[in-house]
């Protein structure tokens, strides 16, 4: 499937406000797209199809989620990144012209202590937490709307750079 979104589409950002959300902005930006940062929460379900049906857009980019793993709100996670991926899923169902393009943000964590470098797209799903376990469910949610969708499932690795909060490994050695 062709990832390429060209200038003149308006692409639709969850999570815009977060580490990934901000990179996205300011790449987007530098090549003259238009982007539109979610400001619903996706879990507040009448909220987000109001806001997703205002903004029809022409693509998705679904970065909204809980990144820190430790965190101790285990629900959350799967309130989140599965239940809140269907809210957004199911808006996008609702639009009369649906997007072309929606990717979304999983996490390489769904393969758990994977012994390959690099690990293959299709190697067994071992997710070791909870963390990990919510994305597998929202990619196994996110299958329901295959037929609906042009979905797209990235499962990016380990990955910093400035503007990453400090409770993250690298840049918590940084700053010590």
């Amino acid at each position: 499937m062709d990832l390429k979104i060209s200038k003149s589409k308006k692409i639709l950002l969850t999570g815009s406000r977060g580490f990934t959300g901000k990179h996205l902005i300011s790449e987007a930006i530098s090549r003259d797209m238009e982007v539109i940062g979610l400001q619903s929460d996706i879990t507040d379900t009448p909220a987000l199809e109001k806001e997703v049906l205002q903004v029809a857009p022409d693509a998705v980019i679904h970065c909204a989620g809980i990144s820190y793993v430790a965190s101790k709100d285990q629900e959350a996670f799967y309130r989140v990144h599965a239940l809140g991926t269907s809210n957004l899923l199911n808006a996008l169902t609702k639009l009369p012209n649906r997007p072309e393009k929606v990717l979304l943000a999983s996490s390489a964590t769904v393969y758990g202590n994977a012994p390959l470098t690099p690990t293959p797209e299709d190697y067994p799903l071992k997710p070791i937490d909870h963390y990990a376990m919510s994305k597998v469910a929202m990619e196994e949610m996110a299958k329901t709307f295959f037929e609906q969708l042009p979905i797209i499932i990235a499962r990016p690795f380990n990955y910093t750079g400035l503007g990453q909060h400090d409770n993250f490994l690298i840049p918590k050695l940084i700053r010590h």
